[in-house]
């Protein structure tokens, strides 16, 4: 199976044989480059973006992940521009994960974009279906943040500290909890700096 293929499969929200073995070799792959990539990160003569554009589906400018950075299969992950992504960053791409521009993420996040079957003997048979992330522009996710597969969270939102997101956030408010609700909308009140 050309990575093409394995592309259209994983990313057709349909079920699909997780240990089938093109699929396993293109997530080997992807665990080696997140090693690498880890090795040479906190090495600070150099920065090791080049790894990450080969991992990544797209990567923009000013682009800072941090140690300890794992993911599925890379591929499905695209990136904009200013983002920094703190330690311990787990993305499952299994469909693609998309994060805007100027975005920050606290460290031990996790996005989960797969699901295995629901029934056992399918779950057995290596069975999963995949949903897409996005995450908008000006987004901050706190530390400890998890987000299930088919969620959008809204440009400008916070996703407060420990929260579990199951449903689509909508822009510029702040949630929290588990699972993760609005708390407020983000208000003209909470600027503290750049009045």
């Amino acid at each position: 199976m050309s990575p093409s293929d394995i592309k259209k499969i994983v990313n057709s929200q349909k079920m699909y044989d997780d240990t089938h073995e093109d699929i396993e070799k293109a997530r080997r792959e992807a665990i080696l480059l997140c090693r690498q990539y880890n090795k040479l990160v906190n090495d600070e003569s150099n920065y090791y973006n080049s790894i990450l554009e080969n991992l990544f589906g797209s990567i923009g400018e000013n682009v800072f992940i941090e140690s300890n950075f794992r993911c599925e299969f890379g591929f499905n992950i695209y990136i904009g521009d200013n983002v920094y992504i703190n330690h311990d960053m787990i993305i499952l791409d299994c469909n693609e994960v998309r994060i805007g521009h100027d975005v920050y993420i606290g460290p031990r996040v996790g996005i989960y974009t797969g699901n295995h079957a629901e029934d056992p003997v399918e779950r057995a048979d290596g069975g999963v279906y995949a949903k897409p992330v996005t995450i908008g522009d000006k987004v901050w996710l706190c530390g400890d943040v998890k987000i299930a597969q088919d969620v959008t969270i809204g440009e400008n939102s916070i996703i407060g500290m420990g929260s579990v997101v199951l449903n689509d956030i909508p822009p510029n408010v702040l949630a929290a909890g588990n699972p993760c609700r609005v708390i407020r909308p983000i208000k003209e009140s909470d600027i503290k700096w750049r009045k």
